[in-house]
């Protein structure tokens, strides 16, 4: 078999596996979030292909909730995840390839699961350039902290008093 069909097939299945089983955990993770009561939080890197609202986006990268409760018309497809939510008020419609996604974790635990993202490839690449492109990749940029909500502050004032009044 020559070299060109060993690499084509080699990129092929690497991708059709990322986006099936890609896709696969990622409902997975999304399932069992939902079940134990976390809000999942999708992290996607924003490019050309990718709708979101632009004035959200920090860094190339967006945090979407995509909880129940947050969005309407969920739609996990093979290749687009697909809802509409509110950003201010306003219902925006957002599309997000399953590829840019880089992490699905739970808020309030901050548990989940990071993917590699790497930018658009040709379907086929010879040795030299898979080698080039290789030495470029940089690892995702960390998952947000998971936020904690403080206690409810104690009104100052000294001990309480109860006054009766007749």
């Amino acid at each position: 078999m020559s070299e060109f069909v060993t690499l084509f097939r080699q990129f092929l299945y690497r991708d059709l596996a990322f986006i099936i089983g890609g896709l696969t955990v990622l409902r997975a993770l999304f399932e069992w979030c939902v079940d134990n009561g976390y809000t999942p939080h999708l992290a996607v890197k924003v490019d050309s292909r990718t709708q979101v609202p632009t004035e959200y986006v920090k860094g190339g990268e967006i945090t979407l909730n995509i909880s129940p409760n947050a969005v309407h018309k969920l739609q996990m497809g093979n290749e687009l995840i697909e809802f509409s939510a509110r950003f201010g008020g306003v219902a925006r419609q957002i599309s997000v390839p399953v590829t840019n996604v880089y992490a699905l974790y739970a808020r309030e635990t901050g548990h989940g699961m990071t993917f590699d993202v790497e930018g658009a490839k040709p379907a086929v690449q010879t040795k030299g350039e898979t080698e080039a492109v290789s030495a470029n990749i940089k690892p995702p940029a960390a998952l947000p902290a998971p936020t904690t909500p403080e206690p409810p502050k104690k009104p100052s004032g000294g001990k309480p008093t109860l006054r009766r009044i007749k």
